[in-house]
Parts: structure tokens; C-alpha cells; sequence
């Protein structure tokens, strides 16, 4: 056909036309189903899915190389072919991604369903893909750790959790991308033993004091007393200093606290 020898080399390669890009654009992945509508003509309206060699075979005109390009700049390509082909005179094309099954996202960590998660729609936000995992757990963090590739340079960005949603500024919530890694460690904490309600790990909240730990872990036993409290903490070199601090000394994390029995 007249439309595959403007198309295609002699090896049988898709040849790439000329492109228009928009790159605020969502990218097309293999995998991914579009819906594609040619204005006026209902017979070259279909659903058709992106191959795995990134190549779309599109009715008259043949495969056409869809690796790298925006749903703006497929468009034109399918443009183009139709006009070479000379099958339209002036083709008006629109693509709907309907379906994502090439852009994954992984989601690591503390969250309740950590795992690889597709993004659905162009402009999948941080908060939004954290709903598709569930959330994060009792355990988790209120910080996490975005990483991955924005214009061939590596990146690794750490966020707080309440910022995402306090901050009027969108940019605070930010797009992921295909490959993007994000990270849920488990929320620090702090060690209580000694005459204490419930010994234990206790999870540190953001500015906890030391009062503020010991009513979490239930307070003093009968028999304990928070006169004469230790807080033992290692310092940047591995050493470690103990002292009695003030109940409304500012915690860090793994810090441990001794409360002693009572002398009366």
C-alpha cells in the first residue's frame, strides 16, 4: 500500500514523523488503551491497545512507533499518517487514554498494600496514590521519601505527610511518575521500662516531652514514681549520656526512659 511504503523502511521499522510535543502531557507506555476518534469518520473510531514494542497498529497506515510520545503528539502522528496516505484531506484526531497499564508506580514500606500501583490518569498526585495503598499504618511514619527521574537526572525528595495537605501550594503535593519509588519508614520511636503502666516502645509524636511519653505508656505503677526519671540518649559518636530531665524536656528518637521505683 501507498500509506506503508511513507510509513515504514524496507526493514519493516516504523518510521517516526515529524512531532508536535506538548511535554505537560501524559506520556504513552506499552500496555496502555486509548480510545481514538477521528472527527467524521466513525469507521476509524476505535479502542486500540499500545503494543508491547511501543507501536500502534492503526487501521490503513500500519504501525506507528508510539515509544516516548505525549497523547498531543500521537495524535499529530496519526494526523500525519492519514494525510501521507492521502485516505483524508485534513484528519482531526483526539486520543483518551482509557486505560494505564504501562506507567507503574511502587509503593514501599509502612503503608496497608505496599506494592506496584498504575497510574490511572495523567497527573496522579503523591496523596492520590497513597489512597490506592491504603494509607499508611499505625507504625508509619509522618514523613516519607519520593524517588526517580525527571529529565534524566535521578531525584530523591523527603516529605512530610501533614505538609501534603496543610500547604496551599500544589507543587507540595507532587506528580509521580512511571519508575518512581516511594518510601514509608516506620515512625520513629521511644523505649519506656522500669515502674511503668505499659513498658515498651511508645511512638514519638511530633515535639513529645517527656510527660507526654509517660501518659502514653499509662503513667507510673503504684509502686513507681516520676521523681528520679532517667532519659538515656547516644549521641552522634555512639556514646551515651544519661540525665534527669525536666517533664517538659523535648524527646528524640530512641531515647529511652528509666522510671524508678519509689523510695515511699
Amino acid at each position: 500500500m501507498q500509506v506503508q511504503q511513507a510509513l515504514t523502511s524496507d526493514q519493516g521499522q516504523a518510521v517516526r514523523a515529524p512531532l508536535a510535543d506538548d511535554p505537560s502531557d501524559y506520556v504513552l507506555a506499552p500496555g496502555d488503551l486509548l480510545r481514538v476518534l477521528v472527527y467524521q469518520q466513525p469507521d476509524l473510531s476505535m479502542e486500540i491497545r499500545v503494543q508491547d514494542n511501543g507501536q500502534l497498529s492503526f487501521p490503513l497506515i500500519g504501525p506507528l512507533d508510539m515509544k516516548g510520545l505525549t497523547v498531543f503528539a500521537a495524535e499529530r502522528r496519526i494526523e500525519w499518517g492519514l494525510k501521507q496516505g492521502q485516505f483524508l484531506r485534513n484528519p482531526q484526531v483526539s486520543i483518551t487514554v482509557t486505560q494505564v497499564r504501562g506507567n507503574l508506580v511502587s509503593v514501599l514500606g509502612h503503608v496497608q498494600r505496599p506494592g506496584r500501583f498504575p497510574i490511572e490518569k495523567p497527573g496522579l498526585r503523591l496523596t492520590e496514590l497513597l489512597a490506592q495503598a491504603g494509607g499508611i499504618t499505625a507504625i508509619g511514619s509522618d514523613g516519607l521519601v519520593l524517588m526517580g527521574v525527571r529529565k534524566g537526572v535521578p531525584f530523591k525528595r523527603k516529605l512530610e505527610l501533614a505538609a501534603l495537605f496543610d500547604s496551599q501550594d500544589s507543587q507540595a503535593d507532587p506528580v509521580v511518575e512511571h519508575g518512581d519509588v516511594v518510601f514509608v519508614d516506620r515512625a520513629p520511636v521511644v523505649y519506656l521500662y522500669g515502674e511503668v503502666q505499659r513498658p515498651g516502645p511508645v511512638r514519638l509524636e511530633r515535639q513529645m516531652t517527656v510527660l507526654q511519653a509517660l501518659a502514653a505508656s499509662g503513667g507510673p505503677t503504684p509502686r513507681g514514681s516520676s521523681r528520679g526519671l532517667k532519659v538515656t540518649r547516644r549521641g552522634p559518636s555512639g556514646e551515651f549520656k544519661t540525665w534527669t530531665p525536666e517533664m517538659s524536656a523535648a524527646l528524640e528518637a530512641g531515647d529511652v526512659l528509666h522510671i524508678p521505683e519509689s523510695l515511699f
